[in-house]
């Protein structure tokens, strides 16, 4: 292991003390503010007193979520601790992601052609989350026009369209997807692209 990967890796464990530190502490304040707002604990005790001062403030913005949504506003506290693991999770896949890539891009570097190999992985990646992202978008209706499904439809519709002239339905089911997917496959295999 070189010195900058034994860093990173400390750095990332001490990003997840940090993490699993506010969620102990976003936790603590979830149980004490639930237990405020619904009256298991005296409203004018110095718990309840900290609560209302400290805690409720962050969860104004989660409340006026479930509320909107037709939700009992004294389960904002669990929502926003859900809302903590979540925006931990995904700070920690983001900076892991970060450093994958970073990584690549360094091993790249080092070798013959090595920086279009690496994009080339990257655009077959792309193409393969894309037909995945499709083909779940057609299992839920209403989903096709969201925007965070619209991307997939122009970045796969080139390679779909002339494979469906060849390949036939399976009754009302497409498999055109399917079979481009094992097409990028079999292509980013003949082509030696990792």
């Amino acid at each position: 292991m070189t010195d900058s990967m034994i860093t990173l890796a400390m750095a990332m464990a001490i990003l997840r003390g940090v993490l699993l530190g506010i969620g102990i502490v976003a936790a603590l304040a979830a149980a004490l503010a639930w237990a405020v707002r619904t009256r298991r604990l005296a409203p004018f005790s110095a718990g309840a007193r900290f609560s209302r001062r400290w805690i409720d403030p962050m969860l104004r913005p989660v409340e006026r979520v479930i509320v909107r949504a037709g939700g009992h506003p004294a389960s904002a506290p669990w929502w926003g601790l859900v809302a903590v693991a979540v925006a931990g999770a995904l700070l920690l896949s983001l900076v892991q992601g970060g450093i994958g890539v970073a990584f690549e891009i360094q091993q790249a570097m080092g070798r013959p052609l090595g920086f279009v190999r690496l994009l080339a992985s990257w655009a077959f990646g792309l193409l393969r989350l894309a037909l995945i992202v499709r083909v779940v978008a057609s299992w839920l209706p209403g989903w096709r026009s969201s925007r965070w499904i619209r991307w997939s439809f122009p970045l796969t519709e080139w390679m779909l369209r002339p494979l469906r002239r060849f390949v036939p339905t399976l009754g009302m089911v497409d498999i055109t997807p399917l079979v481009a997917y094992f097409l990028l496959w079999i292509v980013q295999g003949l082509l030696h692209i990792p």
